[in-house]
């Protein structure tokens, strides 16, 4: 169930906040019924007309974008900067970012136009993995990378990783590569989980998304997920 305003403005036809006007302006019906109420929630099996116009739904559709860095996972930015859907320029379906990657991100990220299908993905309890390499400023030892998995307590939010692997050691320049797995991701997780146990990150990249991985793509390169894929996704988040 998705709110009424939300699936109107998925649809292209308006922008949320015009489709609240007109829902409260009384031009919305679902199911032959007007709805005046900001909030009321819709299925897919609901018909709803704006403006005695029955609104069409598109074929669902998955992508995954090889976000660069300096990006925003976003539609749109009142500050002119590059926005995701910048580098799906061909795409004729409105789509939109499942969860998000930092400005300063690269890797993985999923857009598609099937809520139910986002909502499987970021939904915290269903523990999708999710696996990046970060660099990091200096070099942790044994004792400070378990309070990864032990958790990081950094204002009042404890965050967890499921796992690390060290990947390499640079002694000359003080760094280290991780890789760290995630199976929820809140804002910063890793740069504030870093931070935390005093290691920043000066560079990070999910390279993993359940099953899906970046072999043979550059950043800014997209692709359609295939059925068998979004099959194996659905599975993977149940």
């Amino acid at each position: 169930m998705e709110r009424l305003q939300k699936v109107i403005a998925q649809s292209g036809v308006t922008s949320r906040r015009k489709a609240e006007r007109l829902i409260t302006d009384g031009k919305v019906k679902v199911n032959h019924k007007v709805v005046t109420e900001l909030g009321s929630k819709v299925s897919g099996n609901d018909e709803i007309e704006v403006n005695g116009i029955k609104l069409e739904k598109e074929a669902p559709v998955y992508y995954m974008l090889y976000k660069p860095r300096g990006v925003i996972s976003s539609l749109s930015d009142d500050k002119g900067r590059k926005v995701v859907t910048d580098f799906l320029g061909d795409v004729p379906e409105r789509i939109y970012p499942i969860g998000r990657l930092d400005y300063d991100t690269s890797g993985i990220l999923l857009l598609t136009n099937d809520g139910e299908f986002a909502n499987l993905l970021m939904h915290p309890s269903h523990g999708v993995e999710k696996v990046y390499v970060c660099k990091v400023k200096g070099i942790p030892d044994k004792k400070d990378l378990n309070r990864l998995r032990k958790g990081v307590k950094t204002n009042n939010e404890l965050l967890k990783a499921v796992g690390y692997k060290i990947m390499s050691v640079d002694r000359t320049k003080n760094t280290m590569i991780l890789e760290i797995t995630l199976n929820e991701g809140k804002n910063r997780h890793i740069r504030r989980m870093m931070e935390g146990i005093g290691f920043p990150v000066s560079k990070l990249k999910r390279e993993r998304y359940g099953l899906l991985t970046l072999d043979g793509m550059q950043p800014g390169d997209h692709r359609m997920l295939n059925p068998k894929e979004v099959k194996k996704m659905r599975h993977v988040s149940r």
